[in-house]
């Protein structure tokens, strides 16, 4: 025999349903010495009026199956289906297989085959306590998950507002910059400053997916990339006679973090493209594509139709490269340029 789970000398309140009056004394004074407060009802009507009108008044249910009336096969759907429904263990005299199972497939905990020895009454305290135990440790997973499920939501909630704070304060580190450029006169320091801006606009563009995103730990980068690529647009081919830059992206999503590293990369190889690739006020088009190559891994391209890199050294101070460099380190992997392409075709392949 199983040994009891249950806490000892705890009180377990029995509804026992049974039309045999003579063992429904017996149950209610075997099991009375064992700490249960027993309940007995005559018929399955009785029973189920029983756990109605005394909702949450029973821990487990006995019912039995041939009664006068309807069986018990009958009441047990009807129990079952009651709000918040105590455990019901069957109670058959039949030796028939096909019972018990019934009785299983309709919702019963347990089932005990009732006779008139003496190890019915144990054998039947067993199954009570065993189902009683088994709805407790329910109700407890039950309540862990809930709790688990409210952390996490507490979590995420935190989370999104961290991501909208540090996309407010990068978004207004950008707006500072750009009061800074109105006072500036110097082309140079201008370049500068714009292409930092635009840096800090590729992080704040992440924060801001992440805060109006319901999954928190990844971003869907085709949609980033689309609106990543409308800035850089109006920033840096304001001009619909100049430069345009055009993207093709795949359904894709990747972490955070690689997210603000493909971000960065790519708006320092578009700034680059935008500042070397063609001459002032000839246009031309600039493209980004993002895909997926036959083993699964993800690749980023940028390319234009300029006049290539010449001598194959970055143009510029030597600033954009290595923040390149060092993003795609990030990302275990390195900018690779295609020579053979006319202008400038640079890949980054990545793992997802």
């Amino acid at each position: 025999m199983t040994v009891s789970a249950l806490p000892h000398g705890e009180l377990i309140r029995l509804l026992y349903i049974d039309d045999d009056r003579g063992l429904s004394r017996l149950v209610e004074k075997e099991l009375g010495r064992h700490g249960y407060a027993v309940t007995c009802a005559p018929d399955g009507d009785a029973g189920l009026g029983t756990l109605v009108a005394r909702p949450g008044d029973f821990d487990v249910v006995a019912l039995d199956h041939y009664m006068p009336g309807r069986e018990g096969l009958d009441v047990l759907p009807e129990i079952i289906a009651l709000p918040n429904p105590p455990p019901v263990v069957y109670v058959t005299g039949a030796q028939e297989g096909r019972i018990a199972v019934a009785a299983l497939r309709a919702g019963a905990a347990d089932y005990v085959i009732k006779d008139v020895s003496e190890d019915f009454t144990a054998l039947l305290r067993n199954a009570l306590e065993e189902a009683v135990s088994r709805r407790r440790l329910q109700r407890e997973n039950d309540e862990a998950q809930e709790q688990v499920r409210i952390a996490r939501d507490r979590a995420e909630a935190m989370l999104r507002e961290v991501n909208h704070r540090v996309g407010n304060s990068l978004q207004l580190v950008s707006s500072f910059m750009s009061l800074q450029l109105r006072h500036l006169v110097d082309e140079g320091a201008r370049a500068a400053l714009k292409e930092s801006q635009a840096r800090i606009e590729a992080v704040a563009h992440v924060h801001r997916r992440l805060y109006t995103s319901g999954d928190m730990s990844s971003v869907a980068m085709d949609e980033y990339l689309e609106g990543l690529i409308g800035e850089l647009s109006q920033s840096l081919c304001p001009d619909k006679d100049g430069c345009s830059i055009h993207l093709q992206a795949a359904p894709m999503r990747v972490s955070t973090d690689q997210a603000v590293s493909l971000g960065v990369v790519v708006t320092e190889l578009v700034t680059n493209a935008v500042k070397y690739a063609y001459e002032p006020g000839i246009p031309g088009q600039i493209r980004v594509s993002l895909g997926q190559d036959a083993n699964g891994r993800a690749i980023l391209t940028v390319e234009d139709d300029g006049p290539g890199m010449g001598d194959g050294s970055v143009k510029g101070t030597g600033l954009g490269g290595k923040i390149i460099s060092a993003m795609a380190s990030g990302l275990r992997s390195a900018v690779e340029f295609d020579k053979a392409h006319k202008g400038v075709r640079a890949h980054l392949a990545f793992d997802l």
